[in-house]
């Protein structure tokens, strides 16, 4: 990056601004929220930066994108304060949190290969919708229950978490599990046999939701992948970044 140097190697803002195509007011706010060291001033009140600055300013704009905004500006802020195993610390929960991504992407696609693996509930467990008060048919939860090889109560658990949400026979009360709700109780029950807890299998669920179905989010997963790859890479090419200015701090 080409800055326009002043005498004695200071810069306007614009300087720093136009180098990454940022706003001259972008940069005071970064300057303000301590993602920059503060800027000296001249006799008329005017901020000059150094390279120093420079530094500062790629540091941070290398490491939002791995670590995200807010992250990486408490990233900066810690260095800048000479918190730098805070700051240290900071970025490793942020690889912490990557890593775990990681390990929950290899979990969805464990839980679907074992779903592909595994046969469906039998057409004898559905309900017809005739007679059984439960419309377009479903399974009462001891059929689906017995057919995963679980407890009833089991279900009533993953319910109460928002895991599986099963509506009920307007003339007995009972559950009734559609082909999405067995879909979500398979996907659970592969996921709880691989040791995650309902808390973290929870948004996996959610994912399946917004996805609609299990081959939406099959297709979805190379462009997950590409993300936590697209993550780590920026996560290195910041470090890199972050690297230089410690060095140049001294």
């Amino acid at each position: 990056m080409r800055q326009n140097l002043q005498s004695g190697g200071r810069l306007r803002p614009v300087d720093l601004a136009r180098g990454h195509g940022l706003s001259t007011q972008a940069v005071r706010n970064y300057e303000e929220a301590g993602i920059l060291p503060a800027a000296e001033r001249t006799p008329h009140g005017y901020r000059t930066y150094t390279p120093l600055h420079a530094r500062a300013l790629g540091a941070f704009l290398a490491l939002a994108p791995g670590h995200g905004h807010r992250t990486a500006a408490s990233i900066m802020r810690a260095v800048n304060e000479g918190a730098v195993d805070e700051a240290f610390l900071l970025i490793d929960e942020s690889h912490a949190r990557l890593l775990e991504d990681r390990r929950t992407l290899r979990a969805v696609e464990g839980a679907l290969r074992d779903l592909a693996a595994a046969p469906a509930p039998g057409p004898d467990a559905a309900l017809p919708g005739s007679g059984s008060g439960s419309g377009s048919g479903g399974m009462f939860v001891g059929t689906l229950a017995g057919a995963l090889g679980i407890r009833p109560a089991t279900l009533r658990k993953w319910e109460r978490a928002g895991l599986v949400s099963p509506r009920r026979d307007p003339l007995t009360g009972y559950r009734v599990y559609g082909e999405a709700d067995v879909r979500d109780a398979r996907l659970v029950h592969q996921l709880r046999r691989g040791g995650y807890l309902l808390e973290r299998i929870a948004p996996l669920i959610a994912q399946v939701r917004a996805a609609g179905g299990l081959e939406p989010l099959e297709a979805a997963l190379g462009d997950w992948h590409g993300r936590l790859a697209a993550r780590g890479r920026a996560m290195l090419a910041g470090a890199a970044e972050l690297e230089g200015y410690l060095r140049e701090r001294g």
